[in-house]
């Protein structure tokens, strides 16, 4: 099984980042673990702050792998472009959040996301991403 992990925007600051809300914990040590969690899996983890470039890997991994875990950060919130390209592929998406994102600001309540989403995972921390591999197990 074949599943990318897809991060968006700020999301390399974790650890550094607001460490109440996102923890101290950086991705890539957390990624480390989820594959020695889940060795069966080819996991693959990819991030940028570009909304395109966002784009590109959705349509690069949408015809081809398992599952697409994606937290698009604030994109979530603000890219139709990000929810038109889930629409267009095949591969299914779970839209992940660290933090509960409906306990925050009102402009966080809005997803261009969900709406083509196979589900969506948010609030749980960093274990967000390992429930959302579990869901495809």
């Amino acid at each position: 099984m074949k599943i990318s992990i897809i991060n968006g925007p700020n999301l390399n600051l974790l650890g550094k980042r607001e460490p109440e809300v996102y923890g101290s914990q950086t991705f890539e040590d957390y990624f480390t673990t989820l594959k020695s969690k889940y060795p069966q899996v080819e996991l693959t983890y990819y991030q940028s702050n570009i909304e395109g470039e966002l784009i590109d890997k959705i349509q690069e991994f949408g015809f081809s792998y398992d599952g697409i875990i994606l937290n698009a950060g604030a994109y979530t919130h603000t890219s139709i472009g990000i929810g038109d390209a889930i629409k267009a592929i095949t591969t299914p998406v779970i839209e992940v959040h660290i933090s509960n994102t409906f306990s925050r600001e009102s402009f966080r309540h809005q997803s261009y996301i969900s709406g083509n989403a196979k589900g969506v995972i948010l609030g749980f921390g960093l274990k967000s991403y390992e429930l959302a591999i579990q869901s495809f197990l």
